[in-house]
């Protein structure tokens, strides 16, 4: 399993970024793809999920009609539009799959998203 995050970069509160994870070693279009973020100092935390098939979104309260996650199974690639972003969004965002059972968690290096003015 491998995944590659990117698109993160510098923007300023009220701008837009886009971040992609390109998927393989598995059958994409079979397993919900999750992004976490992790600001400095802080824990890990749940950012958004798309399911599969179905492609049902979820998404944590603080990004909720800022940030879109959508997935296009025919490149194995899952997407996270940020759209107003803010200081606080500043974070290394992770791509996630889990696979099996129990599942185990696999892990993309992360995209460094910095927003500030």
């Amino acid at each position: 399993v491998q995944l590659v995050e990117s698109g993160g970069g510098s923007v300023q509160p009220g701008g837009s970024l886009r971040l992609s994870c390109a998927a393989s070693g598995f059958t994409f279009r079979s397993y919900a793809m999750t992004w976490y973020r992790q600001a400095s100092g802080k824990e890990r935390g749940w950012v958004a999920t798309v399911t599969s098939p179905g492609g049902y979104s979820y998404y944590v309260d603080s990004v909720k009609g800022r940030f879109t996650i959508s997935r296009d199974n025919a490149k194995d690639t899952v997407y996270l539009q940020m759209n107003s972003l803010k200081p606080e969004d500043t974070a290394v965002y992770f791509c996630n799959v889990k696979i099996g059972l129990p599942p185990v968690d696999y892990w993309g290096h992360g995209a460094q998203v910095t927003v500030d003015s």
